[in-house]
């Protein structure tokens, strides 16, 4: 079962236009003159939210300065990664004699950039070297000192020129799993955006709501077909078993026989828990156009004089159900009579019937005053003079 404001929700994202075509469609003896709307389907994308895009001015270049990662908040801290990964490590080139000089004369070279371009840094303040993904990602611990290319920074230039017991090599690591290399690949995901789960939800997620709405298609044709014919919507056994499951269902059934795409995702083949064709869902649909169809008619009078056609009947389970028509001249001029509701009343009370028309006409903001004429059948406690509904009207508003 479906809520009424998603039904009605998905006739308003279908536009507005449909509720005028009401007036030029053909009469149904089932909701007078006016027909129901169009429920044309329209597959919507879900509204974008746009993130507000971080400022890579601020960011902390020389690594030697930065704050921890970690420190970061949380609900931040994958944008300012992001950020640093697009930027690229910091990879100054400064003069030769800016590089400071240990004991033995070595300085860094400007030269290893081209050999490590992808996460070695120089820091100027500290004059030592970092990783930028193992600084992101993996606060590393290796036999060159405790997170010496993340946090302290790494500056054995005789470690570097040693051959295969290069230091920068070693960090590297020759196993595929070493944390470096585990670092990278991090950093390779996270600007990957096709493969990140939000993405892959975001997608599952606009194919159901595809499923969904195109289910829910099929069931507001079928109930608008049916109505507009006067045909009854449910069956005595609506079961899987059952030889007729009543007429909406056997629509549904035939438009699934004539488009692959509705029988992938209607009746057997919908979720039990969203099958959109329940009697109540069937309800709250015929709600929505009847709702629709009494705005439109409300449009029609503009808040102008109209008369009232009142008559009142048993149905079949002997509860009294009083009928309203609304005659009035339109914008053309042209008088139109319009079926507008039908009420259950507790009895045919003069009193009882003139609550409950009047609380219809203010619900859609129909002023009693502008009541210039009035239509009943021939019951007394509606013709009377004195106390019936007429001269109940008559008494609040003397030109009806």
């Amino acid at each position: 079962m479906i809520g009424k404001k998603t039904i009605d929700s998905f006739f308003r994202k279908t536009g507005s236009q449909n509720v005028e075509d009401c007036a030029n469609s053909e009469p149904s003896t089932h909701i007078g003159e006016t027909s129901t709307v169009e429920s044309e389907y329209r597959p919507l994308k879900s509204p974008r939210v746009e993130v507000e895009e971080f400022d890579k001015s601020t960011l902390v270049r020389d690594p030697a300065l930065r704050e921890p990662i970690l420190k970061l908040p949380t609900s931040r801290r994958d944008e300012v990664i992001r950020a640093y990964l697009e930027v690229g490590p910091y990879q100054p080139e400064l003069p030769s004699d800016q590089f400071l000089k240990d004991k033995n004369g070595r300085r860094f070279l400007t030269s290893w950039y081209k050999l490590f371009p992808n996460w070695l840094e120089y820091s100027p303040t500290k004059h030592c070297t970092f990783c930028l993904p193992c600084y992101l990602f993996s606060p590393e611990k290796n036999r060159y000192g405790s997170n010496a290319f993340t946090v302290h920074g790494f500056s054995t230039w005789k470690k570097v020129n040693d051959g295969k017991n290069c230091a920068f090599l070693a960090h590297v690591g020759k196993d595929l799993n070493s944390s470096h290399r585990r670092a990278i690949s991090q950093c390779r995901d996270l600007l990957n955006q096709n493969i990140h789960l939000e993405k892959f939800v975001e997608q599952q997620t606009s194919v159901q709501v595809a499923r969904n709405r195109l289910r829910l298609k099929a069931t507001i044709d079928s109930v608008k077909w049916l109505t507009l014919h006067n045909y009854a919507l449910r069956g005595r056994d609506e079961s899987s078993t059952s030889s007729n499951r009543g007429n909406c269902i056997d629509m549904i059934e035939f438009l699934a026989s004539y488009n692959p795409d509705v029988h992938a995702v209607v009746l057997h083949n919908a979720p039990q828990n969203a099958s959109y064709h329940s009697g109540q869902t069937q309800r709250e649909i015929l709600s929505i156009f009847r709702d629709k169809i009494q705005r439109f008619i409300c449009e029609e009078i503009n808040g102008g004089k109209f008369c009232i056609l009142v008559d009142e009947s048993q149905d079949e389970s002997n509860r009294e159900q009083m009928a309203i028509v609304l005659r009035f001249v339109d914008k053309d001029g042209i008088v139109r009579e319009r079926f507008f509701d039908i009420v259950h009343v507790l009895n045919t009370a003069s009193a009882t019937l003139k609550t409950e028309i009047c609380s219809v006409l203010a619900r859609h903001n129909l002023n009693v005053q502008n009541i210039r004429g009035q239509g009943y059948d021939g019951a007394s406690n509606m013709r009377g003079r004195w106390n019936g509904l007429q001269a109940l009207f008559l008494k609040e508003c003397p030109f009806a």
